[in-house]
């Protein structure tokens, strides 16, 4: 029979380079089937992370990306009208616990919290899914373990996870590697020279600087290297950090001189 898994294998390793010891603790909890949260600002490598994490552990990989319209049955599943009748699909959550695949709900914060509500059985000592519309209690896979992720920054007593949701999970902090493994990813991902991907990171910190201070997030590594990309494909410096770096991040006038005056700095 066909794997069913198929196309959420991970076929190549993606790249990852670790800033301490998170392949080790998430390989952990792995083998302890505990539920893993991931903390941290966007564009810091999460999703990376757990993608290369799915690769080192062999196991199909669903990914959600969490939205404020999902519903319950978005994840577990619903009836659907076929020119047969009516027959089960299952949603992302049910489709990974069926088949011991890791589920990657991403930005979960941006769920409704009655939405969230519904993994709870899955991550505890039951590991359980109840599906109430179709009559059946899903007994999770054994290699099955559900990963989420949100930004803290971005979290609001109106946008924040419950910590009946939070205490279920063992959690990993995520932020913006150091200046001399950013550089490193920066050089890696985007094709640049080390000096020209030192310089985006020094960008990056100053930016970053700025937080708080006209700005509401600082550029991402993830900016960084879509800057990287557009200056080793033959865009000028200056233009590859307007479009990647300052335009994308502020409307703000005054932010925008002050985010070009750090470029004009190094380029």
């Amino acid at each position: 029979m066909t794997d069913p898994t198929v196309d959420f294998r991970v076929a190549e390793e993606p790249w990852y380079r670790p800033s301490g010891d998170e392949l080790e603790l998430f390989q952990a909890a792995w083998t302890a089937r505990m539920p893993v949260m991931l903390k941290g600002p966007t564009g810091c490598g999460k999703t990376r992370f757990v993608e290369h994490m799915a690769w080192r552990l062999n196991r199909p990989l669903v990914t959600v990306a969490c939205n404020e319209d999902m519903t319950a049955s978005d994840l577990v599943g619903r009836y659907l009208l076929d020119a047969e009748g009516t027959r089960w699909q299952d949603g992302p959550l049910t489709f990974a616990a069926r088949h011991g695949a890791i589920c990657y709900l991403d930005e979960v914060v941006e769920a409704r919290q009655d939405t969230t509500v519904a993994i709870h059985p899955l991550t505890d000592d039951r590991r359980v899914l109840p599906l109430e519309k179709k009559g059946e209690l899903l007994r999770a896979h054994p290699d099955f373990l559900l990963v989420i992720s949100y930004n803290p920054g971005y979290q609001s007593l109106m946008k924040d996870i419950k910590q009946s949701t939070k205490q279920r999970f063992g959690g990993l902090d995520f932020t913006w590697p150091e200046a001399t493994i950013e550089t490193e990813i920066v050089a890696h991902e985007s094709g640049v020279d080390e000096d020209t991907a030192r310089k985006l990171v020094e960008i990056g910190g100053k930016a970053r600087n700025l937080k708080g201070h006209g700005l509401d997030e600082g550029l991402s590594t993830r900016m960084l290297i879509h800057a990287g990309r557009l200056i080793a494909s033959g865009i000028a410096p200056r233009a590859a950090c307007a479009m990647a770096l300052t335009r994308p991040i502020t409307d703000d006038p005054d932010m925008r001189d002050a985010l070009d005056a750090a470029v004009s700095t190094w380029f």
